[in-house]
């Protein structure tokens, strides 16, 4: 799911005035850490402070991943994790790690659901 319609308008809030920025840079010191150590960089400048590119964190969720969900994975270990899980959620946050803007951007599903595994065969087949 895509969420840019709804950054669009709370950008628009902000530019226009109604919204403060202090109300829209509200990132906890925990995402913070987690764009400098897990992020992705961009190549889009932030919206708000215009200073610097924006950092994507993606967050894993689902019952599956038990002490690992709610964590903060890198696209290589998600793309590990895909092949070992049945299924969980990825929530791909852009943060701003200078006047530590934030917003969720993406969520998709990942994992091993729906995709036929070879079966093992006896040795009567």
């Amino acid at each position: 799911m895509d969420y840019s319609l709804q950054r669009r308008a709370l950008l628009a809030e902000v530019y226009s005035g109604r919204t403060g920025t202090m109300e829209v840079c509200d990132a906890s010191p925990y995402l913070l850490r987690a764009a400098k150590f897990h992020g992705t960089p961009t190549d889009v400048t932030c919206p708000v402070c215009r200073k610097e590119p924006l950092t994507h964190v993606s967050w894993v969720y689902g019952d599956e991943l038990k002490h690992a969900a709610g964590s903060a994975r890198t696209t290589e270990e998600l793309a590990r994790m895909a092949n070992l899980f049945e299924e969980f959620t990825v929530y791909v946050v852009e943060v701003c790690r200078t006047c530590s803007w934030n917003h969720l951007v993406q969520s998709y599903v990942l994992g091993t659901r729906g995709v036929d595994k070879p079966r093992r065969r006896t040795a009567a087949e």
